[in-house]
């Protein structure tokens, strides 16, 4: 059984490719949607799953590197495997250069094909994670006080308790209570956990 439903897109005006490369996917399990343009895959929904495209380099209308720059800025990060029938060295590292995994040539190699389909959905699938994560951080950081906020920026420095009272006017036994609430609300088992968490949120830390 899958770990989590995952889709992979090929977009690809040549019918025949676009055909194969499906059908190759297909073979292993994979889900897939193709289509001719990057513009017909915009004017369609996606589900929220992990994915990754299968993209061809020339294509009508947009381009296929024209497409990466758009998806780039519309802050779609789906991975992106170039293929090609007329690419260059020039052409493939600057795509690689601009977050591509892969850049294969045709006619295409299936098992390069399927290793990077792999790579991309598993890139994916740890970044869909990683937002969550974060997500979750920020609805725990939120639920703190601006006192604990605070406390949270300089317990993360590994100051002890001693030194944050005087930095912030309570008594030792006043930053001790703020530390547990700080805990607990982050869920943080452990400094090295709350360390982890303040970075995943990009809190500065304050310098000791």
């Amino acid at each position: 059984m899958r770990q989590q439903q995952s889709i992979v897109y090929v977009i690809d005006d040549d019918e025949a490719v676009r055909e194969s490369v499906t059908d190759l996917l297909r073979s292993v399990g994979h889900d897939v949607q193709s289509f001719r343009s990057a513009q017909e895959f915009l004017d369609n929904s996606r589900p929220d799953a992990p994915a990754c495209i299968v993209l061809d380099v020339r294509l009508p209308g947009q381009s296929g590197t024209e497409f990466q720059r758009r998806l780039a800025k519309s802050d779609t990060h789906l991975p992106i495997i170039f293929i090609s029938a007329h690419g260059d060295i020039p052409m493939s590292v600057r795509a690689i250069k601009s977050g591509a995994i892969e850049f294969l040539t045709k006619p295409l190699n299936e098992q390069e094909l399927l290793d990077a389909v792999q790579t991309g959905l598993a890139r994916d699938r740890t970044r869909r994670e990683e937002a969550k994560l974060a997500a979750e951080f920020q609805e725990r950081w939120e639920q703190l006080t601006p006192r604990e906020r605070e406390i949270l920026k300089l317990i993360v420095t590994g100051r002890p308790n001693k030194q944050i009272a005087a930095e912030v006017g309570l008594s030792e036994m006043t930053v001790k209570v703020h530390r547990s609430h700080v805990m607990q609300k982050m869920r943080a088992t452990s400094l090295v956990d709350l360390v982890r968490m303040a970075d995943k949120l990009g809190i500065t830390k304050a310098a000791p």
